[in-house]
């Protein structure tokens, strides 16, 4: 599908510490209240694994795996016109916190890693949280400055919002 080497170091560093920013790159965390209750906390995680909460904000997810998975390719695109290959980092998969991270292959636009989570607090509360470190790796990308990292915030806004709707329905525990 794409190179097998990440444009970017070090490999897997949001799993232990979402706020890692190495020097050079821009950083990302944004955290969204989904819900309350197992209930809740099953859907959301099933939604980020199976790839479903990007396809449910029409960005698509070109990959042969059904869900995430370590060593996973897949091909973001967005518009039908950026195409961004990436592969599966990490994943896990813990009675309170279940989710994966991608890491940045040659072609991407952006030079870097991204992890979506969903967590379960003591409370019950569900929340997503979208964390990444990047840094413009195609000309147009570094050309776009401060407006790529705008956008990246309304990704990951948006990622919250379409999470919540597909939970919406689930009633708390």
């Amino acid at each position: 599908m794409s190179s097998p080497h990440f444009t970017y170091e070090p490999v897997g560093a949001t799993r232990d510490d979402p706020a890692f920013c190495p020097p050079g790159y821009h950083s990302l965390h944004v955290r969204t209240r989904i819900g309350e209750g197992e209930k809740v906390f099953r859907r959301a995680s099933e939604a980020v694994l199976t790839w479903e909460m990007h396809r449910a904000m029409g960005v698509g997810m070109e990959t042969d795996a059904d869900r995430a998975a370590p060593d996973v390719d897949v091909t973001v695109t967005l518009a039908g016109i950026i195409r961004a290959p990436c592969r599966v980092v990490w994943t896990q998969d813990e009675p309170r916190r279940r989710g994966w991270a991608y890491g940045t292959l040659a072609g991407h636009p952006e030079s870097g890693e991204e992890s979506f989570t969903v967590d379960r607090t003591g409370d019950g509360t569900v929340w997503l949280t979208v964390a990444a470190f990047s840094r413009g790796q195609k000309w147009y990308a570094r050309a776009a400055g401060p407006a790529a990292r705008a956008l990246q915030q309304a990704y990951a806004r948006r990622c919250g919002a379409t999470l919540r709707r597909l939970c919406a329905d689930l009633a708390e525990d």
